[in-house]
């Protein structure tokens, strides 16, 4: 939920004034949505974010308190890194890659700065885990902000899934180039389409945040279960039939309005039912005219599984578990995006088990949900899945990928996904590295 770390920053259209401050009309908020939301190259760069829970480096099942929390936090911001170091709303840390030229570089930087964190911590009896839901209750939100004052009151309209998701969720977004403007294998249109194909896919190889009770009981993913449950629109993905550019404006404009920020201390209001295309019409009387300022706010509360911002930002993998887990879906993800052999299977096998489920948008379509529900239980997800990772693995030495990440992508899916299984299938004792809820109170 972070709103920075692109992997590469977008540039408006010269043709916009560059102040952010400057009221927008209709047509110019259309024009700097479509010259930003998908930047235009040869794919080159990747990066990833990596959420991650904290827990006690003794008592791992225990939620720590808020000032264990904010000195882990404090910890992570004090060092020299490559990464950019950010909060959730729960007190997930989240670590944001520079963007890197190749894999190697991707990993390696994070790999480093992974080492200072997790030492920093160490030292203050504190661990980082990589789990996608904190098991751990009760859980409380530890930002204060506005931002999330605004937020979890706009979520609470329509349920609990909302403070779940904002306080006990963590993933590992994986950041690739959006292609190029003319049509084939790198184009935007076809990486556009095989991001949302292959989401199920992903889902289910990468669940890891098992559901223990409440509405996602038995789930393999339930953090996808409270992305599909948390808003009507905001979370879904805009109809793919459409072209990807103008595909995202209209559902970017036509999504609800979380609240529109104050100039002072007070409280950002939330009007009801107001798209962003209804305030740039005019609005309810006494509000204010948008700014460019507020677009780009609103975009940073949209959260489709895949969201463009100039690169395209997965979001539909929960956090993994170990040392180096986080490196198996940058990895796969990358050979499967940028290798062009790999990219081609990735689209034949998805296409070919997502035409098979309709046309809902997703997380609500009923693949993704048996993505999240079963994880790779799934026979067909199983199959599509284990074709994936085979040519990913195939594509990683012609990536430059080294003996390190080839090994550690080999040993998952003979792990996991060759068994039909994903991490949330693990013994309930290995999730946080100890006893969750009242077993760790004994």
């Amino acid at each position: 939920m972070s709103q920075d770390s692109p992997v590469a920053a977008p540039t408006p259209p010269a043709s916009l004034p560059p102040d952010p401050a400057s009221t927008l009309d209709e047509t110019q908020a259309e024009d700097l949505l479509h010259g930003i939301c998908f930047k235009n190259g040869p794919p080159r760069l990747l990066g990833a974010e990596l959420e991650w829970l904290v827990v006690d480096a003794e008592r791992p099942g225990l939620p720590l308190s808020a000032e264990r929390l904010c000195e882990a936090h404090a910890a992570a911001r004090a060092l020299t890194l490559d990464s950019e170091v950010t909060v959730e709303p729960g007190g997930q840390l989240e670590l944001s890659s520079a963007p890197a030229a190749s894999l190697g570089g991707c990993v390696d930087s994070l790999r480093g700065d992974l080492t200072a964190v997790r030492a920093a911590l160490l030292s203050r009896g504190m661990l980082l885990r990589g789990l996608g839901q904190d098991p751990r209750h009760p859980q409380r939100r530890l930002l204060a902000s506005p931002r999330y004052e605004a937020m979890e009151a706009y979520f609470d309209r329509t349920g609990p899934a909302g403070r779940s998701m904002m306080r006990g969720s963590a993933s590992v977004q994986v950041c690739v180039d959006a292609g190029t403007e003319e049509p084939g294998l790198f184009g935007h249109g076809r990486r556009w389409r095989l991001a949302h194909l292959l989401g199920a896919v992903l889902v289910a190889a990468f669940a890891n945040s098992p559901g223990g009770q409440g509405p996602y009981a038995g789930w393999r993913c339930s953090r996808q279960g409270n992305w599909a449950d948390i808003d009507g629109r905001r979370a879904l993905a805009p109809p793919l039939d459409a072209p990807p550019r103008s595909g995202w404006v209209r559902t970017a404009l036509d999504t609800e309005v979380m609240c529109v920020r104050s100039s002072g201390d007070g409280p950002w209001s939330m009007p009801r039912g107001l798209t962003f295309r209804g305030w740039l019409r005019g609005g309810p009387p006494g509000l204010r005219p948008p700014t460019a300022e507020d677009l780009d706010y609103h975009l940073s509360t949209l959260f489709p599984p895949v969201r463009p911002r100039g690169h395209l930002e997965l979001r539909m993998i929960d956090a993994q578990p170990g040392d180096d887990g986080w490196l198996v879906p940058v990895a796969v993800v990358h050979a499967l995006f940028d290798d062009p052999e790999a990219a081609e299977t990735a689209y034949r096998v998805a296409k070919g088990l997502a035409d098979s489920y309709g046309t809902a948008p997703a997380p609500r379509n009923p693949l993704w949900r048996s993505a999240a529900r079963h994880g790779l239980a799934d026979p067909e997800l199983r199959s599509a899945a284990a074709t994936c990772f085979r040519a990913a693995a195939e594509a990683l030495p012609r990536l430059g990928a080294d003996a390190h990440v080839r090994d550690t992508v080999a040993a998952f899916a003979e792990r996991y996904v060759l068994r039909g299984r994903c991490p949330a299938d693990e013994p309930p004792e290995r999730w946080l590295g100890g006893p969750t809820g009242p077993e760790a109170r004994r």
